[in-house]
């Protein structure tokens, strides 16, 4: 296995920043309104973790994909992805069926690699 290019690293870690404070944000939202308890917690938990994890492995298929021709690299990409959402859409039903977690808490952590990156390129575009 390759070693981990310290861009994918650098920039997991930046997501990981984002979502930590996207998700205190949430839970402060969930406390104001009065629907805060542990469930909100621990399915905020999960689903970060399991953003933050789909963010990392789809660097890693990037990454693994650069040194393929186009064809290949096109069908892993693909598998890659079809997999990752399989793979947030279990979490989603994990969230859904075990009483610990709150759905919407598992769920809306899903946004925050995106908004994560879009915060990255308007600074990038900021710099230049």
């Amino acid at each position: 296995m390759k070693k981990v290019d310290s861009t994918i690293i650098k920039e997991t870690i930046f997501v990981t920043s984002v979502t930590l404070v996207l998700s205190a944000l949430m839970q402060s939202v969930f406390l104001i309104i009065g629907k805060w308890n542990y469930t909100v917690l621990l399915g905020n938990l999960l689903g970060g973790v399991a953003a933050v994890l789909n963010f990392f492995l789809m660097g890693l298929t990037v990454q693994s994909a650069l040194g393929l021709d186009v064809k290949d690299a096109k069908s892993r990409m693909k598998l890659s992805q079809t997999l990752r959402n399989l793979f947030m859409f279990i979490v989603a039903v994990i969230g859904y069926v075990v009483p610990v977690f709150n759905l919407i808490a598992v769920i809306i952590p899903y946004l925050f690699p995106r908004i994560a990156v879009g915060m990255r390129a308007i600074s990038i575009k900021k710099q230049n």
